[in-house]
């Protein structure tokens, strides 16, 4: 019998190779590749030669189509990050870092969907079917009726599934720990992961059910494995969150059936996660509305306003080359601010250093939060203390131009609800409908707001604050 021809695969990005070298020629990753005997096939070469395919049907694009059914898992939450419930015959992925809550999650939502009368299966190869029950008992969902399974076999998972009534939802935690016979390697390598995946995304547009793949993350946040499985998915959910914090966000990065702008916002509890229906408190709660360089950003996460204070340090550098810390944000578009405070506005901050943090772990990815930025770094270096009930908002050009941004009326109304009493935002309103009214005329707003043109405008209406703080710094030359 011939002996079956090896390849080399690199378990970063899934590049096959003749031969194994230290470097991979695709992704540039090191010592990544790893030897993997391919598994011959059950059909001869000669048979699967003289084979022919079968013809199938093809339909034109003017048929009619119905909406894709949704189950709601009962949490809200989820619900709006999956685009209104579960997909039957759909696949997601969810990533997050250990310990972050995945589990935690998914358990809450099996037992919803089993005590609304559907039935869940929830397979876990880390852990056997009594840590499972430990979970449930703590979180107080012990008489949900799920079922429960400890296996690693896809063969064994797909044929299990496949009797009795057909489930809702299936759980697989995770796909990393899941191997199937038709792959000699070990699991959680790049085959096994991509043809474990394969077999389960196959079942679950045959049989109708949703299926949950729980994936591991690298070191880098990215989802461990090779990237074809977010492609052969249909969503890809990322749940992050900071062990030093206790909320915890849901994010999608793709999703065929709903938007991918959407977070879910959760609390993390002795029972488990708790849905937060108005983030904006939880990342407000305990300012500071007294210390300078901080502001409030009244931002977007898809359809939902979400307010969040960004706190800036701006201090006399004692090195040849100042440094630049973010957290929370793209230090590019700090880099760009304060390149445009120095050349538009005469704000020199070369011999400072800039430290730069989004309270409570948030993460910010749109551009409006520019203003709210520079505000926050103009008040840290003169030491004035920005109004306690402002909020700001806007895109900083690279003229220093002040520009609209989207969904304002959103804005100004969640601030409003949280007791904000005026906003900063740029000059004009964008083009679409939510900055107007049905018949075009402009929304009346929920707060006094005050418009400005360019970044000099925030620059001379902070110094009109009140007198520089003296540093400590100031007061030795002194």
């Amino acid at each position: 019998m011939a002996k079956r021809p090896a390849s080399f695969i690199c378990q970063t990005c899934g590049a096959a190779h003749t031969r194994w070298q230290g470097r991979c020629d695709s992704c540039g990753a090191w010592n990544s590749i790893v030897q993997e005997e391919e598994a011959g096939g059950s059909v001869p070469p000669s048979q699967r030669a003289n084979r022919r395919g079968r013809l199938i049907a093809l339909e034109s694009l003017s048929g009619t189509s119905e909406d894709a059914p949704r189950v709601s898992v009962g949490i809200g939450e989820l619900d709006r990050v999956a685009g209104g419930g579960l997909v039957p015959g759909s696949v997601l992925l969810i990533g997050g870092d250990p310990g972050i809550g995945k589990s935690t999650l998914l358990i809450q939502a099996s037992a919803a969907l089993a005590k609304a009368g559907h039935r869940i299966i929830y397979v876990s190869g880390e852990e056997a079917v009594a840590q499972v029950r430990l979970r449930a008992e703590r979180l107080g969902l012990a008489d949900a009726a799920v079922e429960l399974a400890a296996e690693t076999n896809v063969e064994d998972i797909v044929a299990t599934l496949s009797e009795g009534r057909r489930p809702a939802m299936v759980v697989i935690d995770s796909i990393q720990t899941m191997w199937t016979d038709t792959v000699e390697s070990a699991p959680g390598t790049v085959t096994q992961v991509r043809s474990s995946a394969q077999i389960l995304i196959r079942y679950a547009k045959r049989a109708g059910a949703a299926v949950i793949l729980v994936g591991h993350v690298t070191k880098d946040g990215q989802i461990a494995g090779p990237r074809v499985v977010e492609h052969m998915v249909d969503a890809v959910l990322s749940f992050e969150g900071d062990g030093a914090h206790q909320f915890r966000i849901l994010r999608a990065q793709k999703n065929r059936f709903g938007p991918t702008d959407e977070i879910g916002v959760f609390e993390m509890t002795g029972l488990g996660l708790r849905e937060v229906a108005n983030p904006s408190e939880l990342f407000l709660s305990n300012r500071d509305r007294g210390a300078p360089g901080t502001a409030v950003y009244a931002g977007m996460e898809g359809t939902r306003p979400v307010l969040v204070e960004i706190q800036a340090l701006v201090v006399p550098t004692s090195l040849g080359t100042p440094r630049r810390a973010v957290v929370g944000w793209d230090p590019s578009r700090l880099s760009m601010v304060l390149a445009v405070l120095e050349a538009r506005c005469g704000v020199k901050l070369g011999a400072h250093d800039v430290h730069l943090n989004v309270a409570g772990g948030f993460r910010i990815t749109e551009p409006a939060a520019d203003l709210a930025v520079a505000a926050a770094l103009i008040s840290s270096l003169s030491g004035a203390v920005l109004p306690a009930d402002a909020v700001y908002f806007g895109e900083v050009s690279l003229t220093g131009a002040v520009r609209p941004v989207p969904h304002s009326p959103a804005r100004l109304k969640e601030a409003a609800k949280l007791g904000f009493a005026r906003a900063v935002a740029p000059e004009g309103k964008p083009a679409g409908r939510d900055s107007a009214g049905a018949r075009g005329e402009p929304q009346e707003s929920p707060l006094l707001v005050e418009t400005v043109a360019s970044l000099g405008d925030i620059v001379a209406g902070i110094a009109a604050l009140g007198p520089k703080r003296p540093r400590a710094r100031d007061t030795e030359e002194g």
